[in-house]
């Protein structure tokens, strides 16, 4: 039965596919926005986004109602933006996103240095990963599969083709394979944003929450540094691409240590524009 509801979800997302493609990247962003906005809640929970918000404590003049419909609002707008991923990738729309701090970039290249770039699920987070290797960058990218997998098969051929070559599935062998690309020379990009099984208790916005270790060990092993970017949207359908200062952690900070800190980044990052971070991840699930 489920693989039967998959299918018909396949068929629905490939109808809507077909339409934004037709109908030009403005247009499609704004229809996948209204459509997220009044839909999304039959697919994600608009309770659980108010819930997080209350547990993070956001202050914000908008209210947690209309937080909530905006992060809705651009999961329908990303949605909406995967027809378009082949025309950021070709230059057809670079008009559309800025970078800041390309020079550390620049640097990262003319040193050819390995680092690990991080950040969460902002919108639009395909892009990030997608620009870091347009500028130069020898990068592998960590991605979780879907549950559908007839759309899965397309969604990791859209990654591998527009956003990065080298796609590796989140897991154990995952974490095997992020570590040879690393040892043969290939910087690394992940999110640190959602809940982990296999990551340590770390205070985010000031709860216990589960989160990966992955880039404090990478740092402890290889003294590499750590590059947080953040992506923002900007009037509905640009976007401006942050690439931060290379962190150099010292020796003697923990696996704990440097978590901590890396969560703190995420929640200025967060805070920069609330509602453009993705509210729908149980952070703090027991």
């Amino acid at each position: 039965m489920k693989q039967i509801v998959y299918f018909i979800e396949f068929i629905i997302i490939k109808i809507f596919f077909f339409i934004f493609s037709m109908i030009g990247y403005k247009s499609s962003s704004n229809l996948g926005f209204i459509t997220g906005k009044y839909f999304g809640p039959f697919f994600r929970s608009k309770s659980l986004i108010i819930d997080n918000l209350k547990q993070a404590k956001i202050v914000s003049k908008k209210s947690y109602d209309n937080i909530s419909l905006s992060v809705l609002g651009n999961y329908g707008r990303i949605f909406s933006e995967y027809v378009y991923l082949k025309d950021f990738r070709s230059g057809k729309l670079n008009n559309f996103i800025t970078i800041i701090g390309k020079e550390y970039l620049d640097e990262i290249i003319k040193k050819k240095e390995k680092v690990v770039f991080v950040s969460g699920h902002f919108n639009n987070f395909e892009l990030m990963a997608m620009q870091l290797e347009m500028s130069g960058i020898d990068l592998a990218a960590i991605y979780r599969p879907l549950n559908n997998k007839y759309l899965n098969k397309n969604m990791e051929k859209i990654r591998k083709n527009f956003i990065c070559k080298k796609q590796i599935k989140k897991g154990r062998s995952g974490s095997r394979e992020l570590i040879r690309n690393f040892k043969q020379g290939s910087s690394i990009a992940l999110m640190i944003d959602q809940r982990v099984r296999e990551g340590i208790n770390a205070p985010f916005f000031k709860r216990s929450a589960s989160t990966t270790t992955i880039p404090a060990q990478l740092v402890k092993k290889y003294n590499c540094e750590i590059v947080p970017i953040y992506i923002e949207r900007v009037n509905d359908i640009s976007f401006k691409l942050h690439i931060s200062k290379p962190l150099k952690f010292e020796k003697d900070k923990s696996i704990f240590d440097i978590t901590h800190e890396l969560n703190k980044i995420l929640e200025k990052m967060i805070l920069q524009n609330v509602d453009q971070w993705i509210w729908t991840h149980n952070r703090w699930k027991k």
